[in-house]
């Protein structure tokens, strides 16, 4: 049983070093909790707890290597990139009409589980992560069976849950301070950073492929 609380314990604590990496998913995650509430967070997590587990899947069948070819991160990173610059240009346009709302409606909801995977799947250190970290951690999982990756896969969701809950609710518990002025600003910087981090993508995605060429 030690072994297995090890595995939890220490996947805990590691999932940290994804879950913290800024990124479209936090950026998401804000600026959805100042209007919609503190519930984004948990329910983001939902739709990437669901990515993960295929993630997981796929790992196992033998697409590992697949994950760690130059060429994929080149793709991942300039495709992303492009989907994030989307986003941002969606979000400043949005600015004008943006209002906080005192509760989300059931489409919100609904969007929030997919916002979860599609974030996801926007940033490639996410699939650099499980390629490196959470690879490493599943390999040694593996070791103990089926039960020692499922004691593996709970505590790094969980590692995601509480940072992703925290940011949601401290957010969403403060929305009834802000006014729809100070909501604007707040996406406005956040679109700003997603577009910042998508350019950086996409330069270290086009350099990268210069270099192989």
């Amino acid at each position: 049983m030690l072994a297995y609380l090890t595995i939890f314990t220490t996947s805990f604590v590691i999932a940290f070093s994804g879950a913290m990496m800024p990124g479209p998913f936090m950026t998401m995650t804000i600026g959805e909790s100042a209007k919609s509430g503190p519930w984004v967070g948990p329910k983001m997590i939902v739709g990437h707890a669901i990515l993960e587990i295929g993630l997981l899947l796929a790992l196992f069948f033998g697409l590992a290597p697949l994950f760690k070819k130059e060429l994929f991160f080149i793709v991942i990173a300039i495709a992303g990139g492009a989907i994030m610059i989307w986003m941002a240009q969606s979000m400043f346009r949005s600015l004008p009409k943006l209002e906080i709302k005192t509760s989300a409606t059931s489409e919100n909801q609904v969007n929030l589980y997919l916002a979860g995977i599609l974030m996801s799947l926007a940033n490639p250190y996410w699939i650099i992560w499980w390629a490196t970290i959470g690879m490493g951690y599943v390999l040694h999982s593996q070791k103990l069976g089926f039960t020692g990756i499922v004691f593996f896969f709970i505590g790094h969701i969980l590692g995601d849950l509480v940072w992703y809950s925290t940011i949601s609710f401290a957010v969403g518990k403060g929305r009834k301070f802000f006014s729809n002025k100070t909501y604007r600003i707040l996406v406005g910087i956040c679109a700003a950073f997603l577009s910042l981090f998508a350019g950086w993508l996409i330069f270290d995605g086009v350099v990268k492929l210069f270099a192989i060429n």
